[in-house]
């Protein structure tokens, strides 16, 4: 269940309280009638079903609530309440499937922007990878992969070119770009610094690894990877399954590529580093491929058991 708080204005409060009414799923309607102060207004709550929010939301947001007023969205952990139950047994279709399109949007914009914090996270993740190239240690390379903050542009232009939202797409683009060529260019540095301090060497970079080889050698299983990846990362946004996301961090070759590649060029060895920046771009392709895909088919197959619930019998709204 979903628990809106909205201030809406006074001329609007009869229209919103309609909607609320009519949309399947919904419960626990309070009305307070000039509670709001800042914007002023009427403080409206509401329970909803998780796979009626997003029409309820899309209708609030057609009477300018939004803008005008104020809509808060919260998860609730916890609910006893019977009304609440039959509320979710009225609502079409499952929780974990619908997607909150609001929310998602939200999200993604918020982790797509690009900061300070974004970038130093880059950075460090890099540099961890770095290391872990250097000393052929797969635990590194994990640890890296599950730090860098990569994911969250990536969601973000899956989530623009399913929204026609070319500003997100934008900003989640030069997040990527930024992030990734301040990374390679601040590992590299931190390269020639521990090659100067005998930490790093040509040797190092140079010998069989085992473990790590693979980062910089790109292959079709590299791709397919990335393919699963993005569907399992896209899943994990939508359904806020953040455990399935950490998973999903430590499965692709996204960050070790980048650090394998400034390795490689602080050396000048050209053929390691071209070669890390194709599986570097096959990967982020791949997810970002992925992920679209995987939101236009939840977008259909939700549009598809909504229609399916609307023609069957007695399946309207509640007054």
């Amino acid at each position: 269940m979903l628990h809106l708080r909205m201030i809406v204005p006074p001329d609007r409060t009869s229209a919103a309280v309609r909607l609320i009414e009519s949309t399947v799923g919904t419960t626990h309607l309070v009305v307070l009638p000039g509670a709001a102060r800042d914007p002023s207004g009427d403080l409206v709550l509401c329970d909803v079903a998780r796979e009626a929010g997003d029409e309820l939301l899309h209708g609030l947001r057609a009477l300018r609530i939004d803008q005008d007023g104020s809509i808060a969205v919260e998860n609730i952990d916890l609910s006893l309440s019977t009304r609440a139950d039959a509320a979710e047994e009225e609502a079409p279709g499952e929780p974990a499937d619908a997607v909150l399109w609001e929310q998602l949007a939200g999200a993604t914009h918020e982790e797509s922007t690009l900061s300070i914090t974004y970038c130093a996270f880059m950075i460090l993740a890099t540099m961890i990878a770095a290391c872990g190239v250097i000393l052929d240690n797969a635990i590194l390379i994990v640890g890296a992969m599950a730090v860098g903050p990569e994911f969250g542009p990536l969601a973000g232009v899956c989530t623009a070119v399913v929204r026609r939202a070319p500003k997100l797409a934008a900003r989640s683009l030069i997040a990527l770009v930024v992030g990734f060529a301040a990374a390679i260019v601040a590992t590299t540095v931190f390269s020639l610094g521990m090659d100067a301090l005998d930490l790093f060497s040509k040797a190092q970079l140079d010998a069989d690894r085992p473990n790590t080889k693979f980062i910089w050698q790109p292959d079709p299983f590299s791709f397919v990877v990335s393919l699963l990846a993005g569907m399992a990362g896209t899943l994990s946004l939508t359904s806020a399954k953040s455990g399935a996301l950490v998973g999903v961090a430590i499965s692709v070759t996204t960050v070790p590529a980048g650090a394998n590649a400034a390795v490689a060029l602080s050396y000048g060895d050209l053929g390691q580093t071209w070669g890390s920046i194709e599986q570097l771009g096959l990967n982020l392709f791949g997810i970002m491929l992925a992920g679209t895909l995987t939101l236009y088919g939840q977008k259909l197959l939700w549009r598809t058991q909504r229609g399916r619930w609307r023609r069957e019998p007695g399946s309207g709204g509640h007054g």
